[in-house]
């Protein structure tokens, strides 16, 4: 059976262009299942059968999975059924009729337009310390930056905020781009999506500014020989990684006495802003990378929550 999930993880990943974290968490499931089946006395992925997958599933409610995990679990079984069918592993695709639980979509956490104007102005402030001015920020350790460092650091943290509010690009999306993928002209970012979709993001004034001053004034501080066409980078020179990034958001926002958000909750915020003034749901799709306008839809639910607690708020009658 290791050799099918090796297959089946080069499947994901080559033909199908899965995300790494995609074919981690669908090879970690299937893996289960295959365990479950062996248990079950199954010798082999010919042996599976739709009793086999709905035990599994059942055992893993029992469990206290969650009904997204649930739903994720059900979703790599049939891509696992009907990969394995169309390669002879399996006589029928099994998995075909399996059904899942639907995930409950939560509603985002989202700052007010000010907060998120106020989290992105926050590098500016003089005597604001650096999120990664100490040792743990640093991918090797080391003493805090020296004053040129820290202000560069500053600098850049102040361009990535701008430019995550100011597009709702991904963490990941924003931590692989290189300098050639600002179009300083046109201000549009040139972002590698899911699946190696690519789509051109604009960005405003604010984000235009702190990045022409990232690049003209901190990005050369911090820039060393292995940083290549890294457009952000760490203290010590190298592309930086998106779990600095994720600290970098929630201690400023920490720091500015906000509630806690991560970069996708920035990302929720700046689609939530964009839909509340206005924007059409079709173009905010395209701006965010969403393959289905069902993901974007969610962002109208935010809307319409946000005016029911200023209704019930402000009305006699509510």
């Amino acid at each position: 059976m290791r050799e099918a999930v090796d297959d089946f993880a080069a499947h994901l990943a080559g033909v199908r262009n899965r995300s790494a974290h995609t074919v981690r968490a669908y090879v970690a499931d299937v893996v289960s299942l295959l365990d479950h089946a062996r248990r079950m006395g199954c010798a082999q992925p010919a042996d599976l059968d739709l009793t086999v997958l709905r035990s599994w599933l059942a055992k893993q409610r029992t469990t206290g999975a969650a009904r997204s995990s649930l739903a994720r679990r059900a979703a790599a079984a049939r891509t696992f059924s009907a990969w394995a069918h169309r390669s002879g592993l399996l006589p029928t695709d099994v998995a075909a009729a399996l059904a899942s639980p639907r995930a409950r979509r939560e509603l985002p956490t989202v700052l007010r337009a000010d907060q998120a104007a106020a989290l992105v102005e926050a590098p500016g402030t003089p005597e604001r310390t650096p999120p990664d001015g100490n040792a743990d920020a640093y991918p090797g350790g080391g003493d805090a930056p020296a004053e040129p460092t820290a202000e560069a650091v500053l600098l850049r943290d102040r361009a990535l905020l701008e430019l995550l509010y100011g597009t709702g690009v991904r963490i990941s999306e924003a931590c692989g781009l290189d300098t050639a993928d600002v179009d300083h002209g046109r201000r549009v970012v040139r972002v590698l999506g899911k699946g190696s979709r690519e789509r051109a993001v604009p960005y405003g004034i604010p984000a235009q500014r702190a990045l022409d001053e990232w690049l003209r004034r901190g990005r050369p501080v911090l820039a060393a020989p292995h940083s290549r066409d890294a457009l952000f980078l760490g203290a010590r020179g190298g592309r930086l990684n998106p779990t600095t990034a994720r600290r970098i958001v929630g201690t400023y926002a920490e720091a500015a006495g906000l509630p806690r958000i991560s970069p996708h909750g920035l990302r929720h915020s700046a689609a939530t802003h964009l839909v509340e003034g206005g924007a059409d749901l079709r173009a905010v799709q395209e701006l965010l990378g969403h393959s289905s306008l069902a993901s974007t839809q969610i962002y109208t639910h935010v809307s319409v929550e946000r005016l029911r607690a200023a209704y019930r708020q402000a009305h006699p009658r509510a």
